[in-house]
């Protein structure tokens, strides 16, 4: 688990215009504005070519994706192999 948050965090970090000094696992990256829409539109596109997981319509709810922790949690339940 902890080579993928690594890999969420250094994802994060790239991927933003916001400050990620204070970045930590359970940091709420949309109500913390380090991603918005389109940031998440590229997260999706980033999980789905780095972990080789799918995502349904269903997967797409707040709790999955609020933070490096709950990602890591929704790659887990997709791909357990990975962690």
């Amino acid at each position: 688990m902890d080579t993928v948050k690594n890999e969420l965090f250094a994802y994060v970090k790239e991927n933003t215009f916001k400050e990620t000094d204070t970045l930590q696992s359970d940091t709420k990256i949309f109500v913390e504005g380090i991603f918005d829409s389109m940031g998440f539109a590229l997260l999706l596109d980033f999980l789905e070519t780095k972990f080789q997981i799918q995502a349904e319509d269903s997967d797409l709810v707040e709790e999955n994706f609020e933070s490096i922790d709950a990602i890591a949690e929704f790659i887990q339940k997709k791909n357990p192999a990975l962690v």
